[in-house]
């Protein structure tokens, strides 16, 4: 797979928006810190349905591709066959790890 120059969308949802913004966020700025990216990130506004939030989180080219290259037993040990189903599989269990029980989908850009 082809991972050069490439910006990734997460889009997350949630029930529990006010309390797992904080943990998500603190979630992404510890993994900044792991692979050793600033500014790896962005969070977009959030969108409010049928009592789910729904926002989406910027992976940049940076981040995105530091990933797999500093973590790559967690990425590895994740379920799902492509990069991108085991990166929605950390991610999740990440997130779950900083009390953030969301659901993470993959969005093609």
């Amino acid at each position: 797979m082809n991972m050069a120059s490439r910006s990734t969308l997460l889009e997350i949802a949630t029930t529990d928006y006010e309390n797992h913004l904080g943990s998500i966020s603190s979630a992404m700025t510890e993994l900044q810190t792991l692979c050793g990216v600033t500014d790896g990130f962005l969070i977009s506004e959030p969108l409010h349905r049928f009592g789910w939030t729904f926002f989406k989180i910027l992976l940049k080219n940076e981040l995105w591709t530091a990933i797999p290259l500093k973590l790559p037993d967690k990425i590895q040990e994740s379920k799902g066959k492509s990069y991108e189903e085991k990166l929605v599989s950390f991610m999740t269990k990440f997130f779950e790890q900083k009390n953030a029980k969301v659901k993470v989908k993959f969005i093609e850009v």
